[in-house]
């Protein structure tokens, strides 16, 4: 008998099958598409398609799905699973149960002696994790260690990710739509970025794999609608991946198709009108005394002496430090848009200690296989950091880009060289950093201070 079952491995969903030894089935599974053997699992397993699950099916009349009985004769525990393959000079800790966590890392002898000392700590020889209760102290003995021995350590919340309906699987979905070739060539012709058209790809099909059963070219404005309150009822998505989504739906019935009346009143969420979270002088500079790696210290004062976006600093490339003229050059931020930015005095002899230590080749911040650096790491060194200090705030590496801002034009800069220097293609954009400066409100006086009490 040949099962199948689906399950998250390595972090990606895919598709198992399950039978005894049989070296003709095998050939017959490798013909179908790439698969791959799980040692853990003992199943050979494909990428997770509606259409591997298809060919499965033609091939394999007699698969069943697999039950919990016959789960036991394979003497396998499947109700574990490995969170996700163990990196190099990554620590990812995974919170599954309220105080409980995964902790997945390459073998270190030293790094093992720390989680022995956390309470209920307990190895998983199957999945190769760790389990682990962990509170303030124990996050901070593992953030302590990672920075000591410059890992990375990345944290996650499974245990929130399953509070809201998951996007569905290709595979899931009985005649799976893929998205038509003319919108691709569209947005191919017309120059999005690989990213952009990637992201309109993925949410136009789980629009119209939502509604299976109608033609693209027949759901109406209502199903629209509808669709719409799927996605902020039970998926939970926020305003900003709404607006992705009726971009991609607009894209394709107004720009592909033509359309001019149905899909142009599609209303847009009202935005989020958030303030920026930004540090004072004195918490940047604790944050970085705070970090002692030469590569994190390194990665945290280029973004706060250039204003840069994540992506920017990661795309940076070592021709791009103008040291001559102080300048850092940004080619391609948001929009295509290239740029110059400031370079601190400061920052420069780091930045020629770095490059002793680290020889960069291409990217200036480079990951361990000598391609870009990875924007989670980025954004683990900041929080890792944020918890040696006393600061209390949400940070993120554009906490950084914020606070630039706001000190420049503390220091009398003014906004439209900032909104040049951020990139900003409307001055509005940049004008919000007016309303979180602390020296705007310092010659206000409160009427509370003219009361006698």
């Amino acid at each position: 008998m040949i099962h199948y079952y689906a399950k998250k491995h390595h972090g990606v969903k895919r598709l198992f099958v399950r039978f005894a030894y049989d070296a003709a089935m095998i050939s017959k599974l490798k013909a179908i598409a790439p698969c791959q053997w799980s040692k853990s699992e003992k199943a050979w397993h494909f990428e997770a398609r509606y259409k591997v699950f298809e060919k499965l099916k033609v091939m394999f009349p007699e698969m069943m799905p697999l039950e919990e009985r016959a789960n036991a004769e394979y003497r396998n525990d499947s109700t574990h699973y490995s969170t996700a393959k163990a990196k190099k000079n990554v620590v990812r800790v995974v919170r599954y149960e309220p105080g409980r966590y995964r902790v997945v890392a390459y073998y270190d002898v030293e790094l093992v002696g720390v989680l022995k000392t956390f309470p209920f700590a307990y190895y998983d020889k199957v999945n190769k994790w760790w389990g682990v209760a962990i509170e303030e102290k124990q996050r901070k003995a593992l953030e302590d260690f990672c920075t000591m021995h410059d890992l990375s350590i990345v944290w996650e919340d499974e245990l929130r990710k399953q509070q809201v309906k998951p996007r569905p699987e290709s595979f899931e979905i009985s005649n799976y739509k893929t998205c038509p070739d003319e919108m691709l060539q569209k947005l191919e012709v017309m120059r999005y970025s690989t990213k952009t058209v990637e992201t309109y790809r993925m949410l136009f099909e789980e629009f119209i794999n939502f509604y299976a059963t109608k033609a693209v070219d027949d759901i109406s404005e209502a199903e629209v609608m509808r669709y719409m309150q799927y996605l902020v009822k039970e998926r939970g998505i926020s305003a900003s991946s709404q607006n992705q989504v009726i971009n991609a739906i607009k894209f394709y019935y107004e720009r592909v198709k033509g359309g001019e009346r149905m899909f142009y009143a599609l209303e847009r969420p009202i935005r989020e009108q958030k303030l920026p979270t930004v540090l004072s002088v004195e918490e940047v500079q604790e944050l970085i005394k705070a970090t002692t790696n030469l590569k994190h210290k390194t990665i945290l004062m280029l973004c706060y002496s250039g204003g840069l976006r994540v992506s920017e600093l990661l795309n940076l490339r070592v021709k791009d430090v103008d040291s001559d003229r102080m300048q850092l050059f940004i080619r391609a931020g948001k929009g295509k848009k290239d740029r110059v930015t400031l370079l601190s005095e400061k920052l420069l002899p780091l930045l020629r200690d770095y490059y002793k230590a680290y020889t960069p080749k291409e990217f200036l911040i480079e990951g361990n296989d000598g391609g870009p650096y990875s924007d989670r790491s980025a954004q683990a060194i900041v929080k890792a950091a944020v918890r040696k200090t006393k600061i209390k705030k949400m940070v993120s590496v554009h906490t950084l880009r914020h606070s630039f801002a706001t000190h420049l034009l503390e220091n009398g800069t003014d906004l439209r060289y900032i909104q040049s220097l951020l990139g900003h293609g409307s001055s509005k954009t940049t004008e919000i950093y007016a309303h979180v400066t602390s020296k705007a409100f310092k010659g206000i006086k409160s009427p509370l201070d003219d009361l006698d009490i």
